[in-house]
Order: structure tokens, then sequence, then C-alpha cells
């Protein structure tokens, strides 16, 4: 259950404790003592957990880890809407996490992996590929630890951070089950959106699970030859693959499917892919949200003019497509996947240089 083969009490279901518990020798009535300060309480050590006999918290604290991350780096934009935290795991690997305040609530977009091997072309995240898949404990933490930070409540969740959530499946759906737990933070699963690239076989297997999430796919094109070019994902999973998945989960959850598209100017922002992406989702319970693309150093795209994207949003509009566009927010702080991960990256290894 964890990436060093120890076992991970944080990322525990509560019966998986008891069991534990029990194994140790410990009455049953434990694991829900343990798991209510891990996840309802969410202390940061053992030694915080009171109403456990001190013999148990050493043992736990000696044979058990207790993941933890810290932030090394906080971006604040100018109107304090967003903040985006640089956390370092346990083991020295750094990934991020954005916090954005909206009137609704406040969101957290986390991370799922550190690094990414889907090596879709405008991405910072997936420059330098995949390190790790994040145990669910991980990502539990970065919610936990930017309430501690801010002191306000998280109400929704993104996992739309770095790394593709479907390429880690079961630390996912784990992180899904504890976070909407009534005994924990309890975040509606209907306030969390997971997306993905485009991996067929998870995604059917995502809807046995019966989760009420919403999906969200990263479209970008609908036409599978340019789709490919960039997003290597779509050489696997032709875009009607994919989209008879997503028909699949609608019939198999009722969840409305959001089709994440950022527009690249001169790229995937003309009146044809208008056209052909209307075509593409039509009769299907969706919305589309666009994205005006945020600009990666190490890439050459350019994000479309603002009267491309109207456009570009009428023309949808016009098929009666529910379409929106994103609302941009901490684009002054390097708002998107993997840009402050890789700055820091690199400045630490000129550090060693």
């Amino acid at each position: 259950m964890s990436h060093s083969g120890s076992v991970d009490i944080k990322s525990m279901y509560e019966d998986e404790l008891r069991e534990l518990l029990t194994d140790m020798g410990e009455k049953p009535f434990r694991a829900g003592q343990l798991f209510s300060w891990i996840h309802e309480k969410r202390v940061k050590s053992y030694d915080e957990m009171l109403n456990l006999p001190s013999g148990l918290r050493e043992k736990l604290t000696k044979e058990y880890p207790y993941t933890t991350i810290y932030p090394v780096e906080v971006l604040v934009s100018k109107n304090n809407d967003t903040r985006k935290y640089l956390f370092a795991l346990s083991d020295g690997n750094v990934i991020e996490s954005v916090w954005m305040k909206y009137r609704h609530g406040n969101s957290v977009c986390i991370s799922s992996q550190v690094g990414c091997r889907m090596g879709c072309r405008f991405c910072a995240s997936t420059l330098d590929g995949l390190v790790r898949p994040l145990q669910a404990s991980e990502m539990l933490e970065q919610i936990y630890e930017i309430q501690r930070l801010t002191g306000e409540r998280v109400s929704n969740i993104d996992i739309m951070g770095s790394g593709e959530p479907m390429d880690n499946f079961d630390n996912v759906v784990r992180f899904i089950r504890l976070v909407s737990s009534d005994k924990g933070i309890n975040i509606s699963q209907r306030n969390i959106t997971v997306s993905t690239c485009g991996l067929v076989p998870q995604i059917r297997a995502f809807a046995d699970e019966k989760l009420a999430v919403t999906l969200a796919i990263s479209l970008h094109n609908p036409i599978d030859e340019e789709r490919r070019e960039l997003m290597p994902v779509g050489k696997s999973y032709p875009v009607e693959e994919l989209m008879d998945a997503c028909r699949e989960y609608f019939r198999k959850t009722g969840r409305r499917i959001t089709f994440e598209y950022a527009l690249i100017k001169g790229n995937n922002d003309s009146d044809r892919h208008a056209e052909a992406l209307a075509h593409l989702v039509k009769g299907l319970n969706c919305h589309i949200n666009l994205i005006p693309v945020n600009p990666v150093k190490e890439r050459n795209f350019r994000r479309s003019d603002k009267n491309v994207i109207r456009n570009f949003q009428n023309k949808l509009e016009k098929y009666r497509i529910n379409v929106t566009i994103r609302r941009e927010m901490g684009s002054d702080i390097d708002g998107a996947c993997g840009q402050l991960r890789k700055r820091y990256i690199t400045s630490q290894e000129e550090k060693h240089f």
C-alpha cells in the first residue's frame, strides 16, 4: 500500500485498520478512533491521538510511518483568489496543488502522480516523464494541508493537477472513497471531478466503481489524426472508442460528462474543429469547457485570440451544446499544471552544479 513497500496507515479504510489493529493484539474499536484522528481531526502525528494508549502510539510510530507533506513554496495571485502550493513528499519529490476561491466555495486542484508519462504536448507536467504514482494518503494530504494553511474548508476537488489519474487507478478510487467518507472530511462525491486524457479501459472500469463524481475528458481535438499529434494517448485509443466509453460512463452513472478543450492558436480553433466537435458529442449529456491554453516555455503553443474563442463558443451553441469559457485564475502565478514543479526542479539542479 505504499511506494516503499510498507503499510500506509493513512490510505487504509476503517475495516482494514480494524484488521491491522486486531493482528497487533489491540481492541477492534481502536480502528474507529484511529480513523477519526487521521481523517476527521486530521492530526499531524500519532502523538496527538490522545485517546489511544501510549504503547499503541509508540508501536504505530515505530512500525507505520505517518504520511505528511509540507509546503516548500507558496505563490499567491494578485487578487488573492488563487494560491499555488509546491509540496515536498517524504521521499524528497515535489508536487503541486492549486487552491481557488470562488463565491460558491473553495476548490482545490490536486496532483495524482509525481510527473506524468502521457506526453501531451501542451503540458508541462509531462516534460520529465513519470517519477511515481501518489498514494491515496498523499492526495488526501494535499487537501488536509491546504485546509490547515488557509484555515478554510475545501468544498470542491479537481483531480487534474500533475499526473494522469486513470494511470493511478486504485489509489485514486481509494482517495475518492476516503475523502468523501462521512467519518472523515466528508466532501460530496458530486463535488469531485476526475480528469483523464482518455485511457479507455480505465474509464470503463471507473464506471463500474459506482462513484458519483464528474468525469472530465481532456479532448483538445475532435479529429483523430490531429489529436494524436497533440496527445500520444490517441494512438492507443481513437476518439470514437473514447466516445463509446463516455457514453457507457453516462449510462452507468447518470453523471454528465465534461470535455476539456484547450484552444491553441492555429491548431484546433477553426470552424472546422468546432463543427467536428459538435458532431462528436451530439446526443451525449455533456458540457464543454473551453480553456485558453497556458503558454509553456518549453513548447511553442500560443493561445487563441479572444474573438476566435468567442466564435468557437458561438458555433457550438448553435448546435445547442452546453459550453463555457473557463475563467482564468492564477495565470500570473504559473497556474497551469507542472510549471512550478518544473521551475523548482531546474533551480535545485542548478544548485548542485
